[in-house]
């Protein structure tokens, strides 16, 4: 067996196998983090290393349990990675290693003040597994089964605590999310009627076999579910209600990842098994449309939270934008772009975890004077002008080149989206300096509920306990353990923009290798041979 062979199944297994230690240690909180801890370390580690071999050897293919290719077509399940989906993998298993040390350090806790949450850990391992599997599935069943993992882990993640608010939301949240995996099932059982198979390396050469109308009906079903998941306009009405109410680090880790897997499974469909279903320009429509609505909601909002949602919608417009041009430009830019986000986002919701510690709210209402800590000022100031593409942040650098390809395509369409991107990225700016202006410059006092926080925060340091104020008892503490893996996830975001180079040279091979199917379905497509016994196969490299 190959070390390749070997790698592959580890982001999946590694995370669940995790998840059922850190059940059987529910009683012993310091063993679950440490689990939990090695767990995700190993991904990032085993990502890595999927870099460097799939950037040096291509594309690598595992048919776990040795079935292998038949007269049939491929049988059994099927795991495949490419520069893209190895790319995925580092970026997001940095991310849940940096979100679960915040979370630690934070000190979940469900509703008992006397117990930590036992659950959480091995739930967020769950989770964990199921973004894995997403992104090495190679067969449209697993790539569902991988979202259901997920999500599965995600309602219980979002409900934490069991408050009204948050039970509401994820009562709201469930039902989406069912309503987008019957759609994905109606999608897959559409599409094995049509073709025979659900393997993507197989399905994309029997697609070509089937009539226009069907193939154009089988993408848009997929893109409908995928949309769902990923809240592309007009299918993302469900998150600012959803995302808010979870703790911070939850709050986190679904803006930075959940989203970003949807975007992940569209960029598959797209170019991997419908390139001519002739759906570009109502992607493009779908793309500007997020934009423009999501970041006009975000002007609406007085909550930092619910702010932050809504730019989340409205950046995922950018990343529709470079797929749907089709062209190797676009498709860097949004490979490039999603990296970005992934690191960004999250930040910034940890940050406005931070923003309520310290404040006692995330309402602009009644927040001021934050300036006076200069630290909290920092881990806000700095994702929020990458956020908004202040150069030469990465920000700034994935904007430009999502720009220029569409400049590059010239048609009347993508000259809007590049004014629209224009201009979502300069009210993305208003939206976060009008945060700064409010919540940090302005003097607390000048809040409109200014006077309610002052009034709590007394009450708190003289123990007092008739004052309602967001039932907080942390108000004005920043712990370490939220404070540093903030600022680590600040430095790997700044890592976007110093190693902006050979990132975009990677992102360039991802993009060719992403439009260039050959080498993805003759990996997972490659005669038999000494492969029997659960050897990774690579195509083409470099």
């Amino acid at each position: 067996m190959t070390l390749a062979a070997t790698l592959i199944p580890l982001p999946v297994l590694v995370p669940m196998l995790g998840a059922a230690a850190t059940l059987v240690a529910g009683r012993r909180p310091r063993l679950q983090r440490l689990i939990t801890w090695a767990a995700l370390a190993t991904i990032v580690l085993v990502g890595i290393a999927l870099l460097f071999l799939t950037d040096r050897n291509g594309t690598l293919a595992l048919h776990v349990g040795g079935w292998g290719p038949t007269p049939l077509g491929p049988l059994g399940v099927t795991l495949v990675v490419d520069r893209l989906s190895a790319l995925m993998l580092v970026v997001s298993s940095v991310v849940l290693l940096t979100v679960v040390a915040y979370a630690i350090g934070q000190g979940i806790r469900d509703g008992d003040d006397r117990q930590p949450v036992s659950i959480f850990l091995p739930t967020y391992l769950a989770l964990a597994a199921g973004v894995c599997m997403a992104f090495l599935a190679g067969d449209l069943f697993n790539l569902f089964v991988g979202f259901e993992v997920l999500l599965s882990a995600s309602f219980v993640l979002l409900t934490i605590g069991g408050s009204a608010a948050r039970v509401r939301a994820g009562i709201g949240y469930v039902m989406v999310s069912l309503l987008s995996s019957l759609i994905f099932l109606f999608g897959i059982a559409l599409i094995y009627a049509a073709t025979g198979t659900l393997n993507m390396a197989e399905l994309a050469i029997r697609v070509g076999t089937v009539s226009p109308g069907i193939r154009s009906a089988m993408f848009a079903v997929l893109l409908v579910a995928f949309g769902i998941k990923a809240a592309v306009f007009p299918l993302s009405a469900w998150l600012p209600d959803s995302y808010p109410t979870a703790p911070a680090p939850v709050t986190a880790v679904f803006a930075g990842i959940l989203t970003k897997v949807g975007i992940y499974a569209i960029i598959r469909a797209h170019s991997l098994l419908f390139p001519d279903a002739g759906l570009n320009h109502l992607l493009l429509v779908a793309a500007l449309l997020t934009m423009l609505i999501g970041i006009l909601g975000a002007i609406a909002q007085s909550d930092i939270k619910r702010l932050l949602s809504f730019t989340l919608v409205s950046h995922i417009g950018y990343m529709v934008f470079g797929v749907a041009l089709s062209t190797q430009a676009g498709m860097s830019g949004a490979i490039y772009y999603v990296a970005h986000h992934i690191v960004v986002q999250t930040t910034l919701f940890l940050a406005a975890g931070l923003i309520e510690r310290q404040g006692g709210a995330s309402s602009l209402q009644r927040l001021g004077g934050l300036a006076a800590n200069p630290l909290l000022a920092f881990v806000f100031l700095l994702p929020a002008l990458n956020l908004g593409g202040i150069p030469p942040f990465s920000g700034f650098i994935g904007k430009v080149a999502l720009l220029r390809a569409g400049t590059a395509d010239g048609s009347v369409l993508a000259w809007l989206l590049v004014a629209g991107g224009v201009l979502t990225s300069l009210l993305t700016l208003y939206v976060v300096a009008r945060v700064w202006s409010k919540a940090f410059w302005r003097p607390r006092v000048d809040a409109p509920d200014g006077d309610l926080v002052a009034a709590r925060t007394a009450a708190l340091l003289e123990e007092v306990e008739d004052v309602a104020f967001d039932d907080r008892d942390d108000v004005g503490h920043m712990p370490i353990g939220m404070v540093a893996p903030t600022l680590a996830l600040i430095g790997v975001g700044l890592s976007l923009t110093v190693l902006a180079g050979p990132i975009f040279a990677y992102s360039d091979r991802a993009a060719a290798e992403v439009l260039d199917r050959g080498n993805y379905i003759s990996a997972v497509l490659s005669p038999p041979g000494d492969d029997a016994g659960g050897n990774a196969r690579g195509g083409a490299g470099p």
